[in-house]
């Protein structure tokens, strides 16, 4: 491979592109390989059971053993309080790791399919699929007065 064929389309005179070094650029492993480059997929559980965390921690997580679509097993998170997921529950699984799970890279989506919201949420309300309250939103704007 000549050196023409290695800095192509350069406005690079041939000295230049001598004296610099080629660097090939390395590429980061996808660490969500279940997922296949969508944000989220559809899956059916296998199974749902608790883990402990890591040594700091303590706690019981719910976690559920899913396969998606594309015929991947992965463990997902299950986020919130309670949960109403079994075995044959079709969940839809997004990405995000779990810092205290060892292997935990996925968690599943509130509000999607068989996995009910939290319905008295308030705080940060949307990552668990709850809707926020009529009141506020019906509420027209009402502009502070800065002088009295």
């Amino acid at each position: 491979m000549s050196v023409n064929q290695v800095f192509k389309n350069t406005s690079m005179t041939i000295q230049q592109k001598l004296r610099t070094p080629f660097i090939l650029k390395i590429k980061k492993p996808n660490r969500l390989q279940a997922l296949a480059g969508c944000p989220q997929k559809k899956g059916t559980c296998l199974k749902a059971y608790i883990m402990t965390p890591r040594k700091p921690n303590s706690a019981k997580r719910r976690v559920t053993r899913v396969v998606l679509t594309n015929y991947q097993k992965i463990t997902s998170y299950v986020p919130g309080i309670t949960s109403n997921l079994q075995k044959h529950s079709t969940v839809l699984v997004r990405g995000g790791r779990t810092k205290d799970l060892p292997g935990l890279r996925y968690k599943n989506i509130r509000g999607k399919y068989d996995f009910h919201a939290l319905v008295n949420r308030r705080n940060s309300a949307s990552k668990y699929g709850a809707k926020t309250s009529v009141s506020r939103i019906s509420q027209p704007y009402q502009k502070r007065r800065l002088w009295r």
